[in-house]
C-alpha cells in the first residue's frame, strides 16, 4: 500500500489541452510567432517557460528572461479567461473522493499556481489535496523529479511511499527518477506504446478504471 498519491493536472485530472493550446498561441501572437499545435502538445508538462524557450529556439528567435516572463503572463491571462472550458476527466472527482482519507493526496503541476488555484476553486476540488506544488516552486522541469520530491516532502512522506499518476512520458520518467511508482493514464497526447517505453508500473485508459487504480494503490 502507498501512503501518498501525487497527481499531475494537465492531461491527467483535467482536460486542458485545447485551453493550453489556445493560451500558448495567444501569447505567441503578441510577439508575432507561430508554431504547430502538435509541438506545443508534446511539450505540455515541462512548464511554460521551457516550452516557450523551445518554441523560440525552433523558430530561430532570440529570447531572454524578459520575453519569457511576458509570454508566461500572457498565457496565464488567457488560461484564466478560458477557465470555463476546462473540465475534469470522467472519473477524476470520484477517484479523488474515494482516495481522500485513505492516503495523502498532492497535486504536482508544472502549470502556474494562479491558474491552478483558479481552476481548483471553480471545480470545487481544492480541499481534496493535502498539498499542492506548482511550477513556481521548482527550478527544474520534468523529467527531473524535483516537483514530485517536493510534493512528497510536503506530505511528509518518503519517495518510496508515494505513487504518481501521470499522462506524459516526461511525468513517468520524473516519477521513476524520483524512485516513485507510477500509473500512466492514456488521456494525454501520448500513445500506449510511447508510454510503455517509459515503463510505468501500470497503464490505464482513463481514471474510470477506478477499481484497478485503487487495487494498485491500496494493496
Amino acid at each position: 500500500m502507498y501512503n501518498g498519491v501525487l497527481f499531475d493536472w494537465d492531461g491527467t485530472l483535467a482536460d486542458t489541452r485545447k485551453v493550453i493550446l489556445t493560451s500558448f498561441q495567444k501569447a505567441l501572437k503578441s510577439i508575432n510567432v507561430t508554431t504547430e499545435p502538435e509541438f506545443i502538445e508534446r511539450q505540455i508538462g515541462t512548464g511554460a517557460a521551457q516550452t516557450f524557450k523551445e518554441i523560440l529556439r525552433k523558430a530561430g528567435k532570440p529570447h531572454d528572461n524578459k520575453i519569457i516572463k511576458h509570454l508566461i503572463e500572457k498565457k496565464v491571462e488567457a488560461e484564466i479567461s478560458l477557465a470555463d472550458n476546462v473540465n475534469l476527466f470522467p472519473g477524476a472527482k470520484e477517484l479523488l473522493k474515494t482516495l481522500q482519507g485513505k492516503v495523502k493526496l498532492a497535486l504536482a503541476s508544472m502549470n502556474n499556481r494562479t491558474v491552478i488555484d483558479d481552476l481548483l476553486n471553480k471545480i470545487h476540488i481544492k480541499n481534496c489535496f493535502n498539498a499542492i506544488v506548482a511550477v513556481e516552486e521548482v527550478k527544474k522541469f520534468k523529467p527531473d523529479p524535483e516537483i514530485f520530491l517536493k510534493a512528497a516532502a510536503k506530505l511528509h512522506l518518503d519517495p518510496e511511499e508515494c505513487l504518481v499518476i501521470e499522462d506524459s512520458i516526461f511525468g513517468v520518467q520524473a516519477a521513476k527518477f524520483g524512485e516513485m511508482a507510477c500509473i500512466a493514464v492514456l488521456t494525454g497526447v501520448y500513445s500506449k506504446s510511447e508510454l510503455e517505453k517509459a515503463k510505468p508500473a501500470l497503464i490505464v485508459k482513463s481514471l474510470l478504471e477506478k477499481n484497478e487504480i485503487l487495487d494498485f494503490v491500496l494493496n
